[in-house]
C-alpha cells in the first residue's frame, strides 16, 4: 500500500493533500485495487476509470454533509476506498464483508444504494429537493452516472425533472466508451476554463439579470443557446436543449483538470452536467485492452494479468443459452435476439456476431427491451427477449400491458434466477416467479438441467407455448450433456417424475432440484426412505395431475424452489392443494422473506436453507 492511502482514512485526510499530490493518491488506489481484486474478484475495469472522479469530488466537496451518488455501483470501488473501508475493502464481496455496491446503511458516504443503473439523477435530485425544502441552502449534491447508464431512460425522465425544478445539482456524466477526440484541443479548453470561470459566471448573471424577465431576455437566450449549439457541433445539445447547463467534454484522468472545473462550478445555481471521458481500465494495461473482460474479470495475476481460476471446465447455463439461440436462428429465420447491454454475460454475443442483422442490444433499457420485443412479435418475428431477473423487475408492466395483453408470442429468458453469489441482493434473481405468476396467459418454466434449458428454448419456439419466460441461474448447473444434440420437445405444463415415494412428496422447479434428487438418492441409501419427487419444470401452467398424484400417496407436500418462498410454487401449489386436498400438509423451503446479502452460492443457499443437507432436514421432519 502507497504511503499516502495508508494515510488516507477519510476524505479530511485527503483534503489535506496538495493537488500534485492526488495524482499519486490515484496511481496508489490504483495499485491498492487491482492487488485486492486480484485476490478476491470484483467489478475492476469501471472503477479503475473512476478514481479520479471520486478523488476529486471527495477534495472539493464537503463530503459526507454534501452528498454524492453513484450510478452503476461498481464504478464506486475508489470512494469506498477513501471513506473509511480501506481495510474492509480486501473482504469487498465476501459474507459479513462489505457490499460491492453502495449501501446506505454501511457508511454516512453512501447517500443512496445502487446495485442498478439511470437511478442516480433521480434519486440525487429527491436528495437535493429534500435539502431545499428542509430550508438547507448549504448542501451540495453530486450524481456520478456513466458506464453505459445514460441509455436507460430513467435518466433523460430525472433530467427533464430536474430542469422543470431548477434544483442545484451536479451531474458528472463519466463518458468511457469513447476515446478524448478534438474537442479536447487547446481552443476547446480555454473556452471551457472560460464558462467555468467565477468572475465569467458572476459577469454572466449580472447580464441577464439586468435585462429583467421580459422579452429581450428571453429572445437574447435563445439566440445564445442557438449560437453556442452550432459553435459546439451539438455538443451538449441534449442537455441544453433541456435547459441543463452544460460543461465538457474534459478529461476526467486528469485530477487538476478534474479540481479545477468541480471548483469553478461548484457554486453555480441550477442543475449542471459536467462531461467527462475517462477509459475503462485506466492504469491497468491488461483492463485498458480488454475493457469487457475485465469488466468483472474474476481472479488474476496481478503482474502479468494472467486470469486464473476463470473457467471450471463446465458449460454454463449462459453458453447453452447462447449456443442454443444461434442454432435455432440458423433454422427459423424468424427469430431475433434482444438483449439490454447485456450480450456477452448471456451468451447472446455468439448470434451477435452470427448473425448481427437479427440482434439488437438497446442498451440498459429493460422497459424498452421487452416493448420493443412485442413489436417485432406484432410485426411477424419471433424475439428472445433475455433480460437479468433482478433487472426484469423494471419490465413488469411492459410484459403484462405490450406482450401479454396483447396476446404476443415472444420468449422472455431471465438469466441470473435465484440466487447469484457476490454481487449480493441487488443482483438476486428472488422474485420473478411471484411477480409473474398472476398474468394471465403467461407460460412460466425453469428447467433442472443444462439439456432441459435446450429443449425448453426450442418447445418455446411453438405457437402452443404462447408469451413464455424460461428462468435459469449464473453459472453451471448439473453437467448434462448438451452440446451436438438436437431439440425434443416439451409438452406444456408436464411434470417429470424423478422417483417413487410415499409418505412425503417433494415438488422442486428449476436446478435447485438436483439438489433435491441428491437428498432423495441420500435418505433412500442411508435412511431406506423414498421421498417421492416431481421435477415440476412449469409454475404456469402447473401440472395439476402431479399434484393429484402426490397428494393421492402422500400425507405432506415440501415445495422447493430457488425464489421467494412467497407467492411462487409454493403459492401455486398450497392454493391449489388447499381447494382440493385440505387435508394434505404443504411447507415450503426458498429464498425466506428478507434480503440476502453477498456471499459464495454455496453460502446464501445453506443460508436460506436450499442445501442438500437442509433439504434432507426438511423431509426427515
Amino acid at each position: 500500500m502507497g504511503p499516502l492511502l495508508s494515510k488516507t482514512d477519510s476524505p479530511a485526510d485527503l483534503r489535506k493533500l496538495s493537488v500534485p499530490e492526488l495524482s499519486q493518491l490515484c496511481a496508489e488506489i490504483r495499485e491498492y485495487m487491482v492487488e485486492c481484486c486480484a485476490a478476491n474478484p470484483g467489478h475492476l475495469g469501471a472503477s479503475l476509470g473512476a478514481v479520479e472522479i471520486a478523488v476529486a469530488v471527495h477534495y472539493v466537496f464537503d463530503t459526507p454533509n454534501d452528498k454524492l451518488v453513484w450510478d452503476v455501483g461498481h464504478q464506486a470501488y475508489a470512494h469506498k476506498i477513501i471513506t473509511g473501508r480501506r481495510e474492509a475493502f480486501r473482504q469487498n464481496r465476501k459474507a459479513g464483508g462489505i457490499s460491492g455496491f453502495p449501501r446506505m446503511s454501511e457508511s454516512p458516504y453512501d447517500a443512496f444504494g445502487t446495485g442498478h443503473s439511470s437511478t442516480s439523477i433521480s434519486a440525487a435530485l429527491g436528495i437535493a429537493q429534500a435539502a431545499k425544502l428542509s430550508g438547507n441552502a448549504t448542501q451540495k449534491v453530486v450524481a456520478v452516472i456513466g458506464d453505459g447508464s445514460m441509455t436507460g431512460g430513467m435518466a433523460f425522465e430525472a433530467l427533464d425533472h430536474a430542469a422543470e425544478l431548477k434544483t442545484d445539482m451536479l451531474i458528472i456524466l463519466n463518458d468511457n466508451h469513447i476515446s478524448i477526440d478534438q474537442s479536447l484541443g487547446g481552443l476547446h479548453r480555454h473556452l471551457l476554463h472560460i464558462s467555468t470561470s467565477g468572475a465569467y459566471n458572476r459577469f454572466k448573471s449580472r447580464v441577464w439579470d439586468s435585462l429583467g424577465n421580459g422579452r429581450v431576455r428571453r429572445w437574447l437566450q435563445k439566440a445564445t443557446m442557438m449560437t453556442k449549439m452550432a459553435a459546439t457541433r451539438g455538443n451538449g445539445s441534449v442537455f441544453q436543449s433541456l435547459g441543463l447547463r452544460y460543461f465538457g467534454t474534459i478529461d476526467g484522468n486528469d485530477i487538476s483538470q478534474l479540481v479545477a472545473n468541480l471548483r469553478n462550478i461548484k457554486d453555480l445555481k441550477g442543475p449542471k452536467v459536467l462531461h467527462v471521458i475517462t477509459r475503462k481500465g485506466k492504469g491497468y494495461t491488461p483492463a485498458e485492452k480488454e475493457q469487457t473482460i475485465w469488466h468483472a474479470p474474476g481472479k488474476f495475476d496481478p503482474s502479468t494479468g494472467e486470469r486464473v481460476g476463470s473457467k471450471s471446465g463446465a458449460d454454463r447455463f449462459q453458453d447453452v443459452f447462447g449456443q442454443t439461440l444461434l442454432d435455432l436462428a440458423h433454422e427459423n429465420e424468424r427469430i431475433v435476439g434482444v438483449t439490454p447491454a447485456m450480450a456477452t454475460g448471456c451468451g447472446m454475443n455468439l448470434m451477435m456476431e452470427a448473425l448481427p442483422e437479427r440482434t439488437f442490444d438497446v442498451g440498459i433499457a429493460e422497459q424498452h427491451a421487452v416493448t420493443f420485443s412485442a413489436g417485432l412479435a406484432a410485426g411477424g418475428a419471433l424475439p428472445f427477449c433475455n433480460l437479468y431477473s433482478s433487472f426484469m423487475q423494471r419490465a413488469f408492466d411492459n410484459i403484462v400491458h405490450d406482450a401479454a395483453l396483447q396476446g404476443l408470442h415472444l420468449v422472455i429468458c431471465l438469466d441470473r434466477a435465484g440466487l447469484v453469489g457476490e454481487d449480493g441482493a441487488t443482483h438476486h434473481g428472488a422474485f420473478d416467479m411471484s411477480i409473474l405468476r398472476p398474468i394471465p396467459g403467461l407460460t412460466i418454466a425453469s428447467p433442472m438441467d443444462e439439456a432441459q434449458l435446450r429443449d425448453m428454448m426450442f418447445s418455446a419456439t411453438q405457437e402452443q407455448w404462447g408469451l413464455s419466460v424460461l428462468r435459469y441461474p449464473r453459472g453451471s448447473g448439473s453437467g448434462a450433456k448438451w452440446r451436438g444434440a438436437g431439440f425434443s420437445y416439451i409438452e406444456k405444463g408436464v411434470a417429470r417424475q424423478m422417483s417413487e415415494g410415499s409418505d412425503t412428496a417433494v415438488l422442486s422447479i428449476g436446478p435447485v432440484g438436483v439438489r433435491v434428487a441428491e437428498a432423495v438418492r441420500r435418505l433412500t441409501d442411508e435412511k431406506g426412505i423414498r421421498p417421492l419427487h416431481f421435477d415440476m419444470r412449469f409454475l404456469k401452467p402447473i401440472d395439476e395431475k402431479a399434484i393429484d398424484r402426490a397428494c393421492s400417496l402422500c400425507r405432506r407436500i415440501i415445495t422447493v424452489e430457488d425464489g421467494s418462498a412467497k407467492g411462487g410454487l409454493h403459492g401455486e401449489v398450497a392454493e391449489y392443494v388447499a381447494a382440493k386436498h385440505p387435508g394434505v400438509a404443504v411447507s415450503a423451503l426458498g429464498i425466506p422473506d428478507r434480503f440476502i446479502h453477498q456471499g459464495t452460492p454455496a453460502e446464501q443457499y445453506r443460508e436460506c436453507g436450499l442445501d442438500v443437507e437442509a433439504i434432507m432436514e426438511a423431509i426427515l421432519k
